[in-house]
């Protein structure tokens, strides 16, 4: 039972990895720096709400670290722990509630992942400047959550069972 759980993990460890790579090589130009969907986060929305938070934030945190050592630097995995730290937490949070629904919770995640990045940014530089930056990540982390909890809203009706009975 132990290496059938092992072997679920890595394949969702897989799955945002490649979501993470897959999304490095789509050129979004907005012409502003660091606003991306967040493709791995569907991995951790479809884990939250099917396995729980504890797989959820486990997988995340795997993710980051082996993303930034395969295709980031030592900063890029600081700026995403803040920002899936912040994200996580409030997520869970309004999870617990039941008052929202799988696009309220991602979207809640996408705004809050990037005001975590950007309060690690505003420390690392030690300017209170960045905080101009704020309303152009929060309208990128409303959009994306929107897509992002969508998505995974859609696979996680679809993969619930198979998910339920693979970790039997």
């Amino acid at each position: 039972m132990k290496a059938k759980k092992v072997a679920f993990y890595g394949m969702f460890l897989a799955l945002a990895l490649v979501a993470g790579y897959v999304e490095r090589l789509i050129p979004i130009n907005l012409g502003i720096p660091g606003v991306k969907l967040g493709l791995a986060n569907i991995v951790t929305m479809v884990l939250l709400y099917t396995v729980g938070f504890r797989a959820a934030a486990g997988i995340t945190a795997a993710r980051i670290l082996l993303s930034g050592m395969l295709f980031g630097s030592g900063f890029a995995m600081v700026y995403s722990a803040a920002g899936a730290l912040l994200s996580m937490i409030v997520m869970v949070l309004l999870k617990q509630t039941k008052r929202f629904s799988s696009v309220g919770v991602s979207v809640a995640g996408g705004v809050f992942h990037n005001i975590g990045q950007i309060l690690v940014a505003m420390l690392v530089l030690e300017t209170k400047a960045l905080a101009y930056y704020l309303p152009v990540l929060i309208i990128s982390g409303l959009a994306a959550g929107v897509v992002i909890g969508i998505l995974s809203g859609l696979l996680t009706r679809r993969l619930e069972p198979v998910i339920r009975q693979s970790l039997l």
